[in-house]
């Protein structure tokens, strides 16, 4: 059975029980935020090592998490906020990097052998995203993989459901005009 948040926030502020709330979390919601991060950064072990920041910051950060949202939400705003620095670090790691470099990086680990265990049209949708600028494959990824409604994107990505649809049928023209492109 998987534990709702008010189980998970019960069992957390009792110090006997915190260990135990915060292994069902992260059990619970993991996998989610693994895929999520792993879509953006394409490399497994990067992909690992964020989703353990992000756990990490939901560890330090769970006893003042403010109930404004759903835990799960709130996970992803920190998953986003890590990745987005992760990737923007990677930019600045040679000063000039351009995100067309940072773009041909991913690209380069998508095709090394270690993908997503895609199949050749999941590899060209792979490629499509990375070619995205990163708020726009947040949107998209959110949307598309994860199938998020607009009201909870917005509540995770803090911006209007109007900027939302609008960045999602963006980056979708973008996405088609690519795999067109590569037919």
């Amino acid at each position: 059975m998987v534990p709702s948040d008010e189980e998970l926030l019960s069992l957390y502020a009792q110090p006997t029980s915190r260990e135990l709330a915060f292994t069902r979390l992260v059990r619970r919601d993991q996998k989610k935020i693994y895929w999520f991060i792993r879509r953006m950064v394409i490399d497994h072990d990067d992909a690992n090592d964020l989703v353990q920041d992000v756990f990490i910051k939901v560890w330090n950060g769970l006893s003042s998490f403010r109930k404004e949202s759903s835990i799960t939400h709130w996970i992803y705003r920190i998953a986003m906020n890590v990745t987005l620095t992760f990737l923007e670090r990677k930019k600045k790691k040679y000063d000039t990097v351009s995100l067309d470099e940072v773009s041909a990086d991913l690209l380069g680990k998508l095709h090394s052998g270690k993908n997503l265990g895609a199949d050749r049209i999941e590899m060209k949708l792979q490629e499509a995203m990375i070619a995205l600028p990163p708020k726009q494959r947040l949107v998209f990824q959110l949307r598309y993989y994860d199938e998020m409604p607009y009201e909870e994107m917005s509540a995770v990505l803090e911006t209007s459901e109007g900027a939302l649809k609008a960045s999602y049928h963006h980056a979708v023209k973008k996405v088609e005009e690519y795999l067109k492109q590569g037919a």
